[in-house]
């Protein structure tokens, strides 16, 4: 029998860093969307 070795799938750079960005933002809009809320009371300010 041959002995089967796994690859590592190498990921590109560019893509770790944008996805980390991504979820720093989407951090920051959670963050945001709880200070709107205990602020003004509502979900999106502006609108009912």
């Amino acid at each position: 029998m041959k002995k089967q070795t796994k690859q590592a799938v190498r990921v590109e750079e560019g893509k770790i860093i944008a996805e980390r960005l991504n979820g720093y933002a989407a951090f920051i809009g959670c963050w945001a969307l709880i200070g709107a809320y205990l602020t003004t009371g509502q979900i999106i300010p502006g609108i009912v």
